[in-house]
């Protein structure tokens, strides 16, 4: 694993807005947080969802990479043309109102980015693209879903293959033109965004990972769930260490380290 030092670049990490205790949290998952610790060596900054009252071109300035996690929630159905109902539900408006700007500054000025799950949604729809509700239910398509379990281990597991696309960032990456990924989703890019390109596959079409076309950086959003397998799964970690990679480089003042 790649362990932080004294020069470590700092990632910032979206969150999600949860009212509990009487209190509004903005907060990430603890399995993104050690996945960037010790998969990419980067310190993770968590970054508040307060919409146009953060200054992103500050935040920017100041980090050397952006992670944007997956989540319960789903990006709301009206950034991407479509009628909110119960079968998307629920929604962080808040967190869209910081991510998804977040996510296009970070592209424009050349910050390495890596979106996960709902990251690579809006992402998707971030750069004009649609997203697919309850794909489970669509022709063709397989069940996505994690299983029903209390075990986190047994709901995070390595499920079905997914093809990667060969001559692409991810094949360079992984070194493998075939890996098994864990899904938990129901919902996937539905038409992809034009600066957007294919990088993985599952056998149903359902599109696993994507790149930024021509990014000026590292910039590439993936389904799955590498940060919870990072220590033990050999496709993981390589993607954590890229992006790791790209941070340092970005943070020593190198040339870019891209997804190309």
């Amino acid at each position: 694993m790649t362990q932080p030092t004294s020069f470590s670049p700092l990632v910032a990490v979206t969150a999600d807005v949860r009212d509990a205790d009487g209190y509004r949290w903005h907060a990430a998952p603890e399995t993104y947080i050690r996945a960037a610790l010790t998969g990419a060596g980067a310190i993770p900054v968590i970054v508040p969802s307060l919409g146009a009252a953060l200054d992103i071109d500050a935040l920017l300035a100041r980090v050397d990479g952006v992670l944007v996690t997956g989540s319960r929630s789903n990006v709301h159905p009206a950034l991407y043309g479509a009628t909110p109902d119960a079968s998307t539900e629920p929604y962080d408006q808040a967190r869209d109102s910081t991510s998804l700007p977040l996510i296009r500054a970070a592209i424009a000025r050349g910050v390495p980015l890596l979106a996960i799950c709902r990251g690579q949604q809006e992402l998707n729809v971030a750069l004009g693209g649609t997203l697919a509700s309850e794909i489970q239910d669509l022709p063709g398509r397989d069940d996505h879903r994690s299983p029903v379990s209390d075990f986190q281990e047994e709901r995070f597991a390595i499920r079905h293959p997914v093809e990667i696309v060969p001559d692409g960032c991810f094949a360079r990456i992984l070194e493998r033109d075939t890996i098994a990924v864990n899904s938990l989703h129901r919902q996937a890019i539905g038409r992809l965004a034009d600066g957007l390109v294919v990088e993985a596959v599952a056998a149903d079409g359902t599109i696993e990972a994507v790149s930024v076309r021509d990014a000026p950086g590292f910039a590439v959003g993936v389904q799955w769930h590498p940060e919870y397998w990072v220590a033990t799964d050999a496709p993981s970690a390589r993607l954590f260490r890229a992006f790791g990679d790209a941070m340092r480089a970005r943070a020593a003042g190198l040339p870019r380290v891209a997804a190309e």
